[in-house]
């Protein structure tokens, strides 16, 4: 009788096998990763970032730890979550209108929101940023786009955390806002021009590919460094399931298409910063969350194990 071999022989590196299992040593703290790639980062190497709540988080410590981290606008409280006053793009959609607003051209049908009670112009692209009226909103928007032109063209590495798929889309003429939020929503303004739906794999796939051709159009030397964020959904508008499997949903498409985007080019890196926060904290039965209301973001100690990773991955000078 011929036999099946359960476990035939091969050749892999400790890397390619689960921590822990059969022989393979899991060694607590330390996430196994395959040679390090082939980019690198040091102290004078000018770093720009956008992206999620978890841009921030990079931001705060590539700052704190004296590298050369991009700052345009530092007077806008908006800029606090990035290398300038992007405020926070959740989605590829938004980080796309950021790229074609500063280099191509971003004209949609409805650039600014009349708030219905008290007048304010709000910005439906970048989150909340809110002015008194449109003459100081077109005049902080034009020299916003010299700002964001200067961040993005003197980076050499270009940092994009990737949120959540969830978007909200002009019905007319496409355009993505960040989140229905801010005093606009609030006061009752109109929202039936806008759709929710669940953006796809290819689609994000095909806005990174985009923000990928105006930023090597611009700036060809720079390289990539994309990491979907640890960072969950607080809450999901679809009412077809429950926030964790959204989450879930939202996290796993990213992934997917971060993947492709690498695989299509030689200077676009991936750096595990999820799956060391969700899956490698789980296997140490540790907690990535933090304690209270907003128990969906990561903890410091979570931050720091990311941010540990990646000076190991990326800069010989690390954290000194």
């Amino acid at each position: 009788m011929a036999k099946s071999d359960m476990h035939p022989v091969h050749r892999f590196e400790p890397w390619q096998v689960w921590p822990g299992s059969y022989k393979n040593k899991f060694n607590p703290g330390q996430y196994p990763h395959p040679q390090y790639p082939e980019l690198c980062i040091d102290k004078t190497t000018p770093i720009a970032s956008m992206g999620s709540c978890f841009a921030r988080e990079i931001r705060k410590v590539l700052l704190r730890h004296e590298y050369n981290y991009i700052l345009e606008e530092t007077e806008k409280w908006a800029a606090v979550h990035a290398s300038a006053a992007w405020e926070r793009t959740y989605n590829t959609f938004c980080m796309r209108q950021i790229f074609d607003y500063t280099f191509n051209t971003f004209t949609p049908d409805v650039r600014w929101w009349i708030c219905p009670e008290t007048g304010q112009v709000q910005d439906p692209y970048r989150r909340i940023i809110l002015y008194d009226s449109i003459e100081e909103a077109q005049n902080d928007f034009k020299d916003h786009i010299e700002c964001s032109k200067r961040a993005i063209t003197r980076a050499k590495v270009f940092i994009l955390t990737l949120g959540l798929t969830e978007i909200w889309e002009n019905i007319h003429d496409g355009s993505v806002i960040c989140l229905p939020s801010g005093p606009y929503v609030n006061e009752g303004g109109d929202m039936s021009d806008y759709r929710f739906r669940i953006s796809r794999c290819r689609e994000n796939l095909e806005n990174l590919e985009s923000i990928y051709q105006t930023l090597k159009a611009n700036n060809k030397d720079c390289q990539v460094l994309i990491t979907v964020s640890p960072v969950h959904l607080w809450a999901t508008f679809r009412k077809d399931m429950d926030v964790i499997s959204a989450n879930c949903n939202s996290k796993s498409t990213l992934r997917a298409a971060a993947d492709e985007f690498v695989c299509n080019h030689e200077d676009v890196f991936y750096f595990p910063s999820f799956e060391i926060a969700t899956t490698f904290n789980q296997m140490m039965n540790v907690t990535p969350f933090v304690d209270g209301k907003e128990n969906f973001h990561i903890n410091q100690d979570t931050v720091e194990l990311i941010m540990k990773h990646f000076f190991e991955y990326y800069s010989p000078q690390g954290m000194a």
